[in-house]
């Protein structure tokens, strides 16, 4: 399973390859990090379908994640990709937004990784 990453903080890959190092050396699940949501489109463009799943935080520079939301769905109205949205904000407005755009899940920081997982099965 190809996974997009996307976030603005530099540090998530370091924690995606600690928290999956065991997924990702028996290649179940493979992980390609975007740090922006144009960097984001620009990889969807390269790899097409091959990447079935994005996880995106919502506030980011430029772009934001709903933004980007918004442009995945509209170039795949229907998954894949998945796209669950990440956010240090729970709240019901950005909440409600994502899910009226076709977000497939909402994850709030920090990541509970073991529920991720379960998630991923």
């Amino acid at each position: 399973m190809n996974i997009l990453v996307v976030d603005d903080e530099m540090d998530i890959r370091t924690l995606f390859e600690q928290k999956f190092r065991k997924e990702i050396r028996d290649n179940v699940f493979t992980f390609d990090f975007a740090y922006s949501g144009e960097a984001a489109l620009s990889l969807l463009q390269e790899k097409g379908s091959n990447i079935v799943l994005i996880l995106s935080d919502i506030n980011m520079p430029g772009m934001s994640g709903l933004e980007l939301l918004g442009k995945v769905r509209g170039i795949y109205p229907e998954a894949p990709p998945k796209v669950y949205m990440i956010t240090a904000y729970g709240d019901k407005e950005n909440r409600e937004r994502a899910d009226v755009l076709g977000a497939d899940d909402f994850l709030t920081k920090p990541i509970d990784f073991s529920s991720l997982k379960e998630k991923l099965q």
